[in-house]
């Protein structure tokens, strides 16, 4: 046996919904529905990036 095969394994990163262990066939998440938590919470806009007021778009 080479020394590949005797490393433990990494522990698994936790899910960002639900804090459950990531599955690897879902990864970052541990299930679909945790994957659909997150899409949705994209597409209603949930997650923004703050920006300051005093920007203003140049449109020249």
């Amino acid at each position: 046996m080479d020394d590949q095969s005797k490393k433990p394994l990494p522990p698994l990163k936790t899910c960002p919904i639900c804090g459950k262990p990531q599955s690897q066939a879902t990864r970052p998440f541990c299930s679909s529905r945790c994957r659909d938590v997150d899409l949705n919470r994209w597409l209603k806009g949930s997650y923004v990036i703050p920006g300051r007021d005093d920007e203003v778009d140049d449109i020249e």
